[in-house]
C-alpha cells in the first residue's frame, strides 16, 4: 500500500472555506506593510490565503479581509 502525501489545509480569508494549501494563493505582508501576492508560497513573513477565483478576490476586497488578516494595506 503506497504512503499517501499530507496536505497542509488552509481557511481562504474571504469565503472561509478550508482547501489544500495547494488549491490556495498565499498573500504576505512585505517589510514596508503593504500586501502582495507570493508566487512561492514560501516568503518571510505573516499570510493569508484566497482561492484564486475572482469571486474570492472581489470579496475579500470589499470586505476587506486581506488587510484585516494582515494588518497591513495593499499594494497600489
Amino acid at each position: 500500500m503506497p504512503k499517501t502525501r499530507h496536505e497542509p489545509v488552509r481557511t481562504c480569508v474571504a469565503c472561509r472555506q478550508e482547501a489544500g494549501k495547494t488549491g490556495l494563493v498565499r498573500f504576505v505582508r512585505d517589510r514596508g506593510g503593504t500586501i502582495v501576492e507570493d508566487l512561492s508560497g514560501r516568503a518571510p513573513g505573516r499570510g493569508a490565503y484566497l482561492h484564486d477565483d475572482p469571486a474570492c478576490r472581489e470579496l475579500a476586497l470589499r470586505r476587506r479581509s486581506l488587510e484585516r488578516a494582515l494588518k497591513a494595506r495593499p499594494a497600489a
